[in-house]
């Protein structure tokens, strides 16, 4: 039975580490924070996805699955630690860095290590492969090295990491080979072999290529005020055309991969990626657009000093996932306004920051504007008639057209929606 080593164990660690469990494998998870390593050892998730709690309980009783704050000897090392970006949008590779040198010491003759962390081009080649060396195996003779970017969203990752095809590269052919081989024990979809340097932008490409396409139908967004129309519809109608598919606005991009990959090309070559770079700008601008939005709303209503009630946290509809959110960036526009809000999200269970409340009528009571942040499934079942009962101004304004307009006016509501220059 192969032995495999998992550095990092948060949303594509931990999946990752049971799937294979599940399949066989002797697999030992390590992650820095003690306080996560004992709550997976006790069969506690602290992350919400759908079907990880059972395959956690059934990798753990196995006993195919331990956990630690250490690393072990094993066949292959999976590096999966977060690459976020700095200040000043560049990578900071310095957890990257860190699980490599934590390796080194473990890593053996024949042994394979693949970096899943999404990472700028040249990663593997300019910052594991000079570290790995420290081994003194010769790299692609004794130790295999190459890169397999996840490619999931949240909400389906166990299904995702198995029916998606998936992109190995190796720094040699015989590095591919083996990693190929590994995934094919679980994964349905196709396997493309490349090397590590291709596979590293093939990543960073697809979330550019999505954070481009939002921001597109963001600037379309704010066009439609201008020209009077409603930028939902239009997308609708566009997509009509055989060779056209326009994403959809919003008040920002959240999650660890669009909203961050895109800066890892943007510094590659700024020069060169100046289209990029003006669309990640463009998306992050949509907070303030969305605030700016609700301060229009508010002097139509002559809304001096309003009470909003601010839903979802989340960046993405019916996860727990709050990287990146762009709900954290409107809450820190209205702090700076002086505006008062609570904010309430279904998925996220505990007290994560300030004004959150626990309820939806907590949130509510006593509000004049609702603002939808988040498309859950739970804000679109809302009976607004009993929301009607706990506001002051029936007022809602909905950034992801997540709600139901006519239900909604029908209960008496004044209904806004981002990207709609309709007036109510």
């Amino acid at each position: 039975m192969k032995k495999i080593c998992v550095i990092g164990l948060g949303y594509i660690g931990l999946p990752t580490s049971v799937i294979f469990a599940k399949h066989g494998f002797q697999v030992h998870g390590v992650d820095v924070n003690e306080i996560v390593v004992k709550k997976i050892a006790n069969k506690e998730l602290y992350i919400e996805e759908p079907g990880l709690q059972e395959a956690l309980e059934e990798a753990i009783d196995s006993g195919h699955f331990t956990v630690s704050t250490k690393p072990e000897t094993a066949d292959v090392f999976i590096v999966a630690v977060p690459s976020p970006i700095t200040k000043d949008k560049k990578a900071n590779l310095d957890f990257v860095r860190q699980a490599t040198k934590d390796i080194t010491p473990y890593v053996r003759k024949g042994n394979l290590v693949i970096l899943e962390s999404t990472v700028p081009p040249r990663t593997v080649e300019d910052v594991m492969l000079p570290i790995l060396k420290e081994s003194g195996l010769e790299i692609g003779e004794e130790l295999y090295v190459a890169h397999s970017p996840e490619r999931v969203i949240p909400g389906k990752i166990l299904t995702e990491l198995i029916k998606n095809n998936r992109i190995v590269g190796g720094i040699n052919r015989v590095s591919g080979e083996l990693t190929k081989e590994l995934y094919s024990s679980f994964v349905k979809g196709e396997i493309h072999i490349t090397d590590a340097t291709t596979a590293e932008m093939v990543k960073v490409m697809e979330n550019t290529y999505r954070d481009l396409n939002i921001a597109f139908a963001n600037e379309l967004a704010k066009l439609s005020l201008k020209a009077g129309v409603n930028i939902w519809e239009a997308i609708q109608l566009a997509n009509n055309h055989p060779r056209v598919n326009i994403h959809y606005p919003g008040p920002g991009v959240g999650g660890h991969c669009i909203a961050v990959d895109p800066w890892f090309l943007a510094d590659l070559d700024p020069e060169n990626a100046r289209m990029i770079a003006l669309a990640r700008e463009t998306n992050d601008q949509m907070p303030q657009f969305t605030v700016d939005r609700i301060k229009t709303i508010m002097k139509e209503h002559k809304l001096a000093s309003p009470k909003l009630a601010l839903l979802g946290l989340s960046f993405k509809g019916n996860v727990d996932d709050m990287r990146e959110s762009p709900s954290l960036s409107v809450m820190e526009l209205l702090n700076k306004e002086g505006i008062e809000y609570r904010i309430f999200d279904p998925y996220i269970k505990e007290q994560r920051v300030p004004h959150q409340t626990m309820s939806l009528e907590d949130t509510v009571l006593g509000s004049d504007i609702i603002v939808v942040l988040t498309d859950h499934k739970y804000f679109k079942e809302i009976d607004p008639k009993t929301l009607k009962n706990w506001i002051n101004s029936p007022i809602i304004y909905d950034t992801r057209n997540c709600i139901n307009e006519e239900t909604w006016e029908k209960a008496g509501f004044s209904f806004y929606r981002l990207g709609d220059a309709k007036t109510r």
